[in-house]
């Protein structure tokens, strides 16, 4: 019996690729013998991407598409996918076909042998700047660390088992890091390594700010290594506090200490800067608690297309 494979596609002001991509699966797909299911999330996009959608469903019964609202962002466009997904395994890719199609049929052959993760890991970037590369690699090693999870070459470029879907899909966070969690939640997994492609249509999405952003909340959301800053600060200031202290009143009582405010001011103005970096960390965990137990959804369904698992509209 062949089992179903649905496609997860996020996608966001992609009107030039919807076509391109879906033709490009389908053909791959098709010539392949394995059933599948295309399912385009339209991530609030503000140009015609979910007209584009709507009219490969209209051609192709095996393409669906899922419109949000509004832009909720990449994470939760995936968890929108897989949720309205019906197949036995999934495979998240992006619209931009950046990442090369043919590796699915590996991945789908591998599931077969029973493997219930297949990543797909980066043998190079493509046409990266080097500032990017660099801020990438220095991402990816600080989580690594703090995690103990190898995503020195991560991607969301996987397929996942129906089992391991469910186990993500079981996970209420709102700020939830696909990469990160569909290695952390275990099931038997294998890598295959893939170079990523140019954009044949239009350009990245992603700028420097949305990737700092993008770091620092996946940072936060799956580790407290940040907050332990705060307490490492705290001990070496008390360090420098005891020997500037012991420093002061050793000159103090051989009478060579000199008058002057520079030690002082240097000292409250290194405290002062300690303090508030500090505080930020911390602020920044509290603002995420409160994202969390103000209990809103990871996104909201506008309409749908194609004949997807949950006959209704609902949002996650």
């Amino acid at each position: 019996m062949r089992q179903l494979l649905s496609v997860v596609i996020p996608s966001y002001n992609e009107e030039g690729l919807i076509h391109l991509t879906s033709k490009t699966l389908s053909s791959l797909l098709e010539e392949s013998n394995i059933p599948y299911e295309l399912i385009f999330v339209d991530d609030g996009s503000v140009d015609r991407t979910w007209e584009h959608i709507h009219e490969e469903t209209c051609q192709n019964s095996s393409v669906k598409g899922v419109n949000f609202s509004r832009n909720f962002g990449k994470e939760a466009a995936i968890y929108a996918g897989l949720l309205y997904s019906s197949g036995d395994c999934c495979v998240v890719i992006d619209c931009d076909l950046q990442h090369p199609p043919e590796k699915i049929i590996e991945m789908y052959h591998l599931w077969q042998q029973g493997y219930e993760i297949v990543e797909g890991i980066k043998r190079s970037r493509g046409d990266e700047s080097f500032a990017h590369t660099f801020a990438a690699r220095c991402f990816y090693n600080i989580l690594s660390r703090i995690t103990d999870i190898d995503m020195s070459k991560a991607s969301d470029f996987k397929l996942l088992d129906r089992k391991a879907v469910n186990a993500l899909l079981n996970m209420k966070e709102k700020n939830a890091f696909f990469r990160a969690l569909s290695s952390w939640i275990g099931f038997t997994s294998t890598t295959i390594e893939f170079d990523v492609r140019e954009r044949t249509i239009g350009e990245s999405k992603w700028s420097t700010w949305s990737l700092i952003k993008y770091a620092a909340s996946n940072i936060t959301s799956f580790s407290s290594a940040p907050m332990q800053i705060v307490s490492l600060l705290g001990i070496l200031m008390m360090i420098l506090s005891i020997i500037l202290g012991g420093v002061a009143l050793y000159q103090k009582v051989t009478g060579i200490a000199l008058e002057g405010f520079t030690t002082v001011i240097i000292i409250n103005l290194f405290t002062g800067s300690i303090i508030m970096m500090s505080l930020g960390i911390i602020g920044y965990y509290i603002s995420k608690i409160y994202e969390e137990i103000q209990g809103r959804p990871k996104y909201i369904v506008k309409k749908t297309c194609g004949k997807l698992k949950h006959d209704t509209e609902k949002s996650d």
